[in-house]
C-alpha cells in the first residue's frame, strides 16, 4: 500500500489528483500540501470531497513530504520544483512533477522558453518524460518523472505514429489546439474571469507558447524511433474557449506520396491498438471533448483530404485527467508495478 503526497493540492490539477488518489485501491494515505490553505480541511476548499477527504492541508515542504511518502506529486508552477527537488528527495521517494521543470532535455532550451534559471540542471538527465504510451519501459525504473503538459499530451499522441511510420512530411506540421479555462490554473487572472472568457474564443501564445519545444522534442524522438533525434519544427497555436475542461487538437500535415488511409489505420493500430486509454475512432469519426470529460481517455480520429493530399487528425482529452492528474496516477501505477488502470477506470461523465 502506498502513501502519496500532493504539493499544490488546492490547484485544479492538484485537487484532481487528490480526488483520484482517494479512490485508488492501492493508496492507503494521501497527504495534501498547500501554500494558501494551510490548516484548512481539504473538503472546506473543495466540498465535492466532503466525507471522502476531510484531512487538513499541510505546509508545502518538499523535504518533509518526501520522508513521509512513497510517491510525491508536485503540482506547482514552473521554476519551483527544480529549486526543491534534490538527490536526497529522490532517495526518499519517487517524484512525479506535473510542472515543466524536467520535461525538456536541454536546460538552455528550458531557460529560453520559460525565462527563468533552472534550479537543478544536473537532475534533468535522471528525469523520464512521463508520456506512458511512448515511454512505458523507461518509466518503470524512474525516480523522477516529468509529467507531460496537457496540450503536449494531446498533440504528441495524435501525431507520433504518423511520424514514426514516416507517413507525413515532417516539415509540414500545423497544430491548432483549444483548451478549457481550467488549463490556465486556479489563480486569479483577468483573462480567466467569466466575462473575459464567456461567449468568446481567442488565440494566445501565438508562435511563443511554452509547450512548443516540448512537442517538438518528443515528436523528434518519435520520428527517429528512439535513435538520434531528428529536428521537428511545428506551428503550434493554442486557443482559450469558454468551457471548464477539455482539449481538442486538430493537426494538419502533408501526406507522403502513395500513403493511403489503410496505412494510417495500420500505424495507429500498431502503436495504440492495445493501449487501454487511447480510443481510436478511425477515418471520418472525430472526437469531442464532451465524450472524454472526467476520464483518462484520449480519443483520436482522422480524415484524408484527397484534394490537398493532407491528413487532418484530431485528438481530444480532459486536460485535468489524461492531460495532468490522471496521467500522473498512470505513471505512479507503472513505477510501482500496479495494474496500469488502477484508480482510473471511471467512464467519462455526461453531461458535465
Amino acid at each position: 500500500m502506498i502513501t502519496a503526497g500532493v504539493i499544490g493540492a488546492t490547484g485544479y490539477a492538484g485537487a484532481e489528483l487528490v480526488r483520484l488518489l482517494c479512490d485508488h485501491p492501492q493508496v492507503e494515505r494521501v497527504l495534501s500540501g498547500s501554500h494558501s490553505y494551510v490548516g484548512s480541511r481539504f473538503s472546506q476548499v473543495f466540498p465535492n470531497l466532503k466525507k471522502l477527504y476531510d484531512y487538513e492541508c499541510l505546509e508545502s515542504d518538499v523535504a518533509t513530504f518526501a520522508k513521509k511518502c512513497d510517491v510525491l506529486f508536485l503540482a506547482l508552477p514552473h521554476g519551483i520544483a527544480s529549486q526543491q527537488v534534490n538527490t536526497a528527495v529522490l532517495e526518499s521517494c519517487v517524484v512525479i512533477d506535473l510542472g515543466a521543470d524536467f520535461r525538456l532535455s536541454d536546460p538552455a532550451v528550458y531557460e529560453q522558453w520559460y525565462k527563468t534559471k533552472h534550479g537543478s540542471p544536473k537532475l534533468i538527465s535522471q528525469a523520464v518524460y512521463g508520456l506512458c504510451e511512448l515511454h512505458r519501459q523507461a518509466i518503470k525504473g524512474a525516480r523522477l518523472i516529468a509529467n507531460p503538459g496537457c496540450y503536449t499530451t494531446c498533440s504528441i499522441l495524435t501525431a507520433a505514429p504518423l511520424l514514426a511510420e514516416s507517413l507525413i512530411d515532417r516539415n509540414s506540421l500545423i497544430i491548432d489546439a483549444k483548451s478549457g479555462v481550467s488549463g490556465a490554473g486556479r489563480s486569479e487572472s483577468l483573462g480567466s474571469l467569466f466575462c473575459e472568457c464567456d461567449e468568446s474564443i481567442k488565440p494566445y501564445g501565438v508562435a511563443t507558447h511554452r509547450h512548443t519545444p516540448e512537442i517538438e522534442e518528443q515528436l523528434s524522438l518519435a520520428a527517429s524511433r528512439g535513435t538520434s533525434p531528428t529536428g521537428i519544427v511545428v506551428s503550434f497555436t493554442p486557443h482559450l474557449i469558454p468551457m471548464n475542461r477539455g482539449i481538442l487538437t486538430t493537426i494538419y500535415a502533408n501526406l507522403k506520396p502513395g500513403v493511403a488511409s489503410g496505412d494510417i489505420d495500420e500505424a495507429y493500430q500498431k502503436y495504440y491498438g492495445k493501449e487501454p486509454f487511447i480510443r481510436l475512432l478511425g477515418k471520418g469519426v472525430f472526437p469531442e471533448t464532451r465524450w472524454v470529460k472526467g476520464s483518462n481517455f484520449c480519443d483520436i480520429g482522422y480524415t484524408v483530404d484527397e484534394r490537398t493530399r493532407r491528413i487532418v487528425t484530431c485528438g481530444a482529452l480532459d486536460n485535468l485527467v489524461k492531460g495532468a492528474a490522471g496521467q500522473a496516477v498512470q505513471n505512479m501505477n507503472i513505477v510501482f508495478g500496479l495494474q496500469e488502470g488502477a484508480g482510473l477506470s471511471a467512464a467519462p461523465a455526461f453531461p458535465l
